[in-house]
């Protein structure tokens, strides 16, 4: 079915995680957990993903302009990321956001998000006004809660995504979690 050019969708670019690690990081969080629960409402793990670029709202045809300089740029080489410690936002004690960052390859994961920016911006986007910071959300918690006890008990989580492509999804919000759909996928070298 073709979209019509007044169409709108919220959009995002990320690396997608690959199955073995989504639940090999739900396990993992099962296990950690002394009640296998995280605070605060947690996306399932098959919303699990690294943004790149959060863009929202747009029509078909900054849609199709934003493709168009996604298919153009050089995204870089394939690589292995690894997960590090977890963390939260703004800060522990006062935590909205309980997250997992990321270690070996958050060096190559800039340069790709650096990529995805420069791609953006060229499709007449803003630039974004934060310094990207690679994580992985794990859950939003409202009211802010003190998470430090949480993240001092977390371990290592032992698991490698391979990074060799990007994803374009599609958010619907409403009625539940998000559903996430994978729309575009742009392949590293």
């Amino acid at each position: 079915m073709a979209r019509s050019e007044d169409t709108v969708r919220r959009i995002f670019i990320a690396v997608d995680l690959d199955d073995e690690v989504r639940y090999g990081l739900a396990a993992h969080l099962s296990t950690a957990l002394p009640d296998s629960l995280l605070p605060g409402s947690s996306p399932p793990p098959v919303n699990w993903h690294i943004t790149l670029r959060f863009l929202g709202k747009m029509d078909q045809v900054a849609y199709e302009v934003l493709l168009s300089k996604l298919d153009s740029i050089e995204l870089g080489r394939r690589f292995d990321l690894t997960f590090s410690g977890f963390g939260a936002f703004p800060q522990a004690s006062k935590a909205t956001v309980l997250w997992l960052g990321t270690g070996g390859g958050s060096d190559a994961l800039d340069d790709l998000a650096g990529s995805v920016e420069a791609a953006v911006v060229d499709a007449g986007f803003m630039p974004e006004e934060r310094p990207f910071h690679p994580h992985l959300t794990l859950s939003r918690i409202r009211p802010p809660q003190d998470v430090s006890g949480l993240i001092e008990s977390m371990a290592t989580v032992p698991l490698t995504q391979a990074v060799d492509h990007i994803t374009v999804f599609e958010s619907h919000l409403g009625g539940g979690p998000a559903v996430y759909v994978p729309l575009e996928r742009f392949d590293l070298g």
